[in-house]
């Protein structure tokens, strides 16, 4: 099956076809830095990291950028609230991001830009439009003529007697209509600013996407990414002004996540119900939180709540179980003559086709897991056999290895004792019981129990297990 994904300029499933053979250009709005990241946030970094996998996993060179907001009234307000000023406040929160990302097991985008790096490539950008009368300027201010540009709405599929503004464009009367939204705002009093050809001041949210978007990746887009959220007036903002400038579609693909509701109820800040990704990794396993977000498809609504939560740690463990367990009997299996049986190899073979079906057909993640699961059926089934020959084990790990290079459900390294520490505790607890060592015995044995650890006697000796 062809990769197809659900484009949201169009409304419907597409075949996935890049400009460039064999490379991706994939741009994702990142977080304002004000604050420590939430929930939602986390939703599109770990969505589109998904995408950036997969894509990846079927051989393509993915650019892959995301933006910091460094500069905005909410970084303002801050910096006020905190006594500082907005570049301190900034870098403590990207610094907490990059933080968060790791803690997520997340690697980094090939490239964060900021805004207040990008300055000269946004006034320029502006400028641009200015010349071409897309923009003009009142009062300090530069504003975007939405009537000029006969194709605004169309990703959000309203017009402009239709539109309901957000709370990030309000009504202005230097406005030559309401619908105009600001490219450069006049710096008040106190603020920070940056010289222009209109004066002193700083963009507006929507201009710095498509100045950063065009310099880092060009005039169009494999990939445009976001939260539902950002739909409009974002990147409908974003369309218009860059597709005004270059003449070209802004992105070939538009893809936007589902929201996240808290117990059935929206997230907000009235409701106080926001979760902060910080104390999310300090109470659950990065894999569960993955696995939470993954078990979902990107595009449906999510609701998190603690049973969620468990049934993801469970699911978790049971990989982790089976995937220990099926490293753990590596290590004493039969060399064989180094071929996979041909009924093993059949059920990977359909192991593999099976997730690739389901990841072509719009990164169908729930459905992905399922085969994931099938793996682990398959693992433990081979582990019940009294021979298993090396090369068998083998090709397990290697098919589940390619699946969870995606899905990223297990990381052996995130377990506080190390598969090696865990066979020389249980080494030391055999000699203790020899020598009669009972005390160091009851010991280990508790330590081990206090990591999850279950020791079984087996026709082959103690065998070890996460719970």
């Amino acid at each position: 099956m062809t990769l197809q994904v659900y484009n949201t300029m169009h409304r419907n499933k597409e075949v996935f076809v890049p400009q460039e053979p064999g490379k991706i250009k994939m741009y994702v709005c990142g977080p304002t830095v004000y604050d420590y990241i939430h929930i939602g946030n986390a939703r599109p970094i770990i969505v589109f990291d998904m995408v950036r996998s997969y894509l990846e996993y079927s051989g393509y060179e993915v650019n892959y950028v995301t933006n910091f907001t460094d500069v905005d009234d909410k970084l303002i307000r801050k910096a006020e609230e905190l006594g500082t000023d907005v570049p301190t406040v900034a870098e403590r929160f990207i610094n907490a991001y990059y933080e968060d990302i790791a803690g997520l097991g997340i690697p980094a985008a090939t490239l964060n830009p900021r805004v207040t790096e990008s300055m000269d490539l946004i006034i320029e950008f502006i400028r641009e439009l200015v010349e071409r009368d897309y923009a003009y300027e009142n009062g300090g201010d530069v504003f975007y003529r939405t009537e000029k540009f006969k194709d605004y709405g169309k990703l959000s599929g309203q017009n402009l007697e239709q539109l309901q503004f957000g709370i990030r464009i309000g009504v202005d009367e230097r406005k030559e209509r309401p619908e105009d939204f600001v490219l450069w705002k006049a710096a008040k009093p106190g603020e920070i600013y940056w010289s222009s050809p209109w004066g002193n001041g700083r963009p507006g949210w929507h201009i710095e996407c498509s100045a950063m978007a065009r310099h880092y990746l060009g005039d169009t887009l494999d990939i445009h990414g976001g939260g539902q959220d950002l739909q409009f007036p974002h990147h409908e903002c974003e369309c218009a002004q860059s597709e005004a400038l270059t003449g070209q579609p802004l992105s070939r693909y538009w893809m936007h996540n589902g929201y996240i509701r808290i117990n059935n109820e929206k997230m907000s800040k009235s409701l106080g119900n926001g979760i902060l990704v910080k104390d999310l990794r300090a109470q659950y396993k990065k894999e569960a939180i993955r696995y939470f977000m993954l078990s979902t498809h990107y595009r449906n609504p999510l609701n998190f709540n603690e049973e969620t939560m468990s049934q993801a740690e469970k699911s978790v463990e049971r990989i982790a179980n089976a995937v220990a367990n099926v490293t753990h009997r590596l290590k004493t299996a039969l060399p064989g003559d180094g071929q996979v049986g041909q009924e093993l190899e059949s059920k990977l073979q359909q192991i593999q086709s099976q997730f690739r079906e389901k990841m072509d057909d719009d990164f169908n993640t729930p459905d992905a897991i399922t085969a994931l699961f099938d793996w682990v059926s398959e693992a433990n089934q081979t582990l019940q056999r009294e021979v298993v020959i090396s090369a068998e084990l083998t090709a397990l790990l290697k098919t589940f290895e390619g699946m969870n290079s995606v899905l990223r459900l297990y990381d052996a390294t995130s377990s506080e004792l190390l598969d090696e520490e865990v066979e020389q505790l249980i080494a030391e607890r055999v000699e203790a019981r020899k020598s009669k060592n009972w005390g160091r015995a009851d010991e280990i044995r508790d330590l081990l129990a206090e990591q999850g650890i279950l020791l079984e006697d087996t026709a082959q000796g103690m065998r070890w297990r996460r719970r």
